[in-house]
């Protein structure tokens, strides 16, 4: 006899409810009827990524936890962008605001949480917004191609998460913040300032002890006054001053409200058969916004929903473990020091290091560390377990030693309890992982990840899950081998190899000869390996357009709203009245709708239909900016010598030549280039892949540095006196990070991959950097301006005569 199932409605399509449908599905399968209902436009996804969208750092897609075929494999009902405007508890129905009635037997509340809006004047001007979702997150985005400067309320992770994002996004950042230093609520003030001090090498900005007054403006938001009178300019106001629980809903059909939605240990709400969970729910008084706490409930909750015994939620001992704009920070428990408590410090501001612990009666009771949090997990452990420490105190200071709380093996993961939290991203325990390897038969890290969600989102925690196979599978762990992409199991190194080896000449050869799984190939191996042959075989490879991304296709970044951006090449950042007139009077012609600076001191004309971009570049007739593709892209300067009273070379005539020697140059990723005329460095060549700071008798010549969402800054290669050897140095690194990077590696990622002490031996030969410099000379010899290509080839501008958007590889 089939047992008819009971109905469930969740209302809330966010990251805690959904955890508790997917622990429900594995518990009870067959038990409920499940529908949910949410009021954002999308599946579930990961809100802890916004500020890697917001960056540039992550696509939509890659956050997303849940895609629209995992709720059809489970016959849910979804609606999204429904908001569910009425329960009717007497009926047991809900309505929402587009139509629809469904009805219940149980029902989960998820309804998450409110941005905090401040109560000053002004608020609902143009320009003011909150960072909550993905559309707060398309707003930012937008706003920062139009105007420049932006305000962020708020000095706590989410406000330093929205400023990094915005200045990535080249916008001036300010954060305003009303307490002496920032993310109090997570460090305590050396690690603060520590971490201040991060940020402000990364351009942000700091107005503290500021308290917001009034929003200026008419329409649209043009500043923000303080309450001691003083005024700060802003475009853009991004509130990120705290969230409060969204408990309307609840509220209006009678369930009992307080800060939050009050529930009991098995999240049990005042009205039968209501359950609430995640951010809208409080417990014990407590109203969670870390991601772990809200798991555990969620645990509870199916449990509770699928008749297993549980012991119920009894509340969390939080921390908070963190990466900060690339900076690593840990906090738990209670890190202020209070009295009868003492305090253990470490601090080393030349390594970027700052450890405290606060013990009570031989206790552990609360950490931060900055900058190295290895030892976070271990110590998080002790202060739940309430552990006696007491002659242990500056070992665990000055780092955990390998046995410290190891098992008679010695091994440091074996002594961690099963409910520590290993991904902190997506809540899952080393219990839980544990059991997928020894009960679910999980053998592969990526396995784990499709059984868990374990290092699915940023993949911080992929060495502890490692570690975690070994552990429980022993022998049976399996490594496996991870190629260039699903295709196939070869890696870079490999491919280049058997090209080389087997004189393979395109891109078919190479899939066929070297066994693709799919015989198409992919977006990642396709692009990849049209590179690595026009690398190797730089006259006899005829370049495979299709193999090309969208950008490169057309030689124009193709923008949201499906047009392009022009941005013709300005050398070195100097240009000419003559050419500034040319250039306003195409942007004229064409009604181009803005025109903008770009941060490689160039003009970038965004909004331009596709069929104007040949009839454009012929009339700007100025070579391609490839602002679009993976070669070089600016070098930018100072004015040096020429002009700067501190100035000691001609900073714009280095790099006018260097920019003009690599111009269509080729590469596993964009490369940048900046020359600063003196220490000063106010061209920021020290953040650049290739950068040169002019010094007395000479140039200091500094790669790999990155500005973009993972800020590095360069390692110096070494110092030379004339003009001759910069272009020399600069050639022979070049080429050899062509040659030996693999595909869509930036020269950061590439040298703390290889280490800069390999690159400088590679090079130290006067004559290997004289074969390297032929062999980028070469290749450069037999390249051609994309954009007069195009404009002198009819069967080539015939490409641009379609309306409709082209397809990317």
């Amino acid at each position: 006899m089939t047992v008819k199932r009971k109905k469930l409605i969740l209302i809330g399509n966010g990251m805690a409810g959904v955890r508790a449908i997917e622990h429900l599905l594995k518990l009870a399968p067959e038990a409920y009827e499940i529908t949910i209902v949410g009021t954002e436009p999308y599946p579930n996804y990961n809100r802890i990524m916004l500020s890697s969208v917001l960056a540039g750092g992550a696509s939509l897609d890659e956050i997303i936890i849940n895609d629209l075929e995992w709720y059809s494999s489970f016959n849910i009902t979804l609606y999204t962008g429904h908001t569910v405007t009425s329960i009717d508890t007497a009926a047991r129905t809900v309505n929402t605001d587009k139509g629809v009635t469904a009805a219940y037997d149980e029902l989960i509340l998820a309804t998450g949480s409110n941005p905090f809006m401040l109560p000053i004047p002004g608020t609902e001007k143009e320009g003011v917004i909150a960072f909550r979702d993905i559309k707060d997150t398309q707003i930012m985005q937008d706003v920062s191609q139009k105007y420049s400067k932006a305000l962020v309320i708020g000095g706590g992770l989410l406000g330093l998460e929205a400023a990094r994002g915005l200045l990535h996004l080249g916008m001036d950042v300010s954060v305003v913040h009303i307490h002496e230093y920032i993310m109090e609520r997570q460090l305590d003030e050396a690690a603060s300032r520590m971490l201040r001090g991060e940020l402000e090498a990364q351009g942000m900005k700091f107005l503290l002890k500021k308290q917001s007054e009034a929003i200026l403006g008419k329409k649209r938001v043009k500043g923000l006054l303080f309450a001691d009178g003083e005024m700060a300019e802003a475009d853009l106001i991004v509130m990120a001053v705290g969230i409060k629980p969204n408990v309307m809903l609840a509220r209006s059909c009678g369930i009992e409200v307080n800060r939050g939605i009050v529930v009991n240990d098995y999240m049990e709400t005042s009205l039968p058969g209501i359950y609430a969970v995640g951010e809208c729910a409080e417990h014990r008084g407590i109203a969670y916004g870390l991601v772990a706490p809200l798991y555990e409930q969620g645990a509870v909750l199916a449990k509770r929903l699928a008749g297993a015994p549980t012991e119920g939620y009894a509340g969390s001992v939080t921390s908070t473990k963190l990466k900060v704009s690339g900076v690593d920070v840990f906090s738990a428990g209670q890190y202020i020091e209070q009295p009868g408590t003492k305090a253990l410090r470490f601090q080393d501001e030349t390594e970027g290091i700052y450890k405290k612990l606060v013990i009570q009666e031989d206790k552990l009771i609360g950490a931060v560390l900055f900058g190295d949090t290895n030892d976070g997990a271990q110590l998080f452990s002790m202060i739940k377990k309430g552990e006696n420490i007491k002659g242990r105190e500056k070992e665990l200071l000055l780092g955990i030693p390998a046995d410290a709380l190891a098992s008679p093996k010695g091994n440091r993961l074996e002594g961690m309890p099963d409910d520590e939290i290993i991904c902190g991203c997506n809540g899952v325990t080393k219990g839980t992982i544990a059991e997928a390897i020894t009960a679910g038969g999980c053998t592969s890290v990526g396995q784990i990840k499709a059984c868990t969600k374990a290092s699915a989102s940023c993949g911080g925690c992929k060495p502890l899950v490692e570690g975690l196979l070994q552990l429980y599978a022993g022998e049976a762990a399996v490594t496996v081998k991870e190629g260039i992409c699903g295709c196939t199991m070869l890696g870079r190194d490999e491919i280049v190899a058997e090209i080389k080896r087997m004189k393979l000449t395109t891109v078919k050869e190479v899939m066929h000869v070297l066994s693709w799984s799919n015989e198409e190939g992919c977006p990642k191996c396709r692009p990849s390996l049209n590179y690595y042959l026009g690398m190797l075989w730089p006259e006899e490879y005829v370049d495979e357009n299709e193999s090309r991304y969208t950008n490169e296709r057309y030689h124009a970044n193709i923008q949201k709203d499906g047009t392009y951006s022009v941005v013709p090449r300005i050398y070195g950042g100097v240009t000419s009245p003559a050419e500034l007139i040319k250039i306003a009077e195409v942007a004229v012609k064409y009604d181009v709708p803005l025109v903008k600076f770009t941060g490689g001191q160039r003009l970038d004309l965004l909004g331009v239909k596709k069929e104007d971009l040949p009839k454009m570049w012929e009339e700007l007739d100025m070579p391609s900016g490839h602002a679009y593709g993976k070669t070089l892209r600016t070098v930018k300067t100072c004015v040096g010598s020429t002009f700067c009273r501190f100035g000691t070379q001609d900073a714009l005539g280095m790099g006018i030549r260097l920019e003009k020697a690599f111009e269509r140059l080729n590469a596993p990723g964009k490369v940048k280039l900046a020359v600063s005329g003196c220490p000063r460095n106010c061209a920021e060549a020290t953040i650049k892949d290739f950068g040169v700071v002019a010094i007395d008798g000479g140039w200091e010549l500094h790669v790999g540095g990155n500005g973009g969402v993972h800020v590095r800054a360069t390692d110096l290669l070494c110092v030379v006196k004339t003009d001759d050897e910069v272009l020399e140095w600069a050639s022979a690194f070049l080429q050899y990070y062509r040659e030996q990077a693999g595909w869509n590696e930036r020269t950061a990622q590439w040298i703390e991959r290889v280490g800069l002490d390999s690159i400088k031996q590679a090079l130290e030969s006067p004559e290997e950097r004289a074969a390297l410099v032929e062999r980028i000379q070469k290749t450069l010899s037999l390249t051609t301006d994309p954009w007069k290509q195009i404009v002198n080839t009819p069967e080539l501008r015939k490409n641009f005569e379609a309306i409709s958007l082209p397809e990317t590889v």
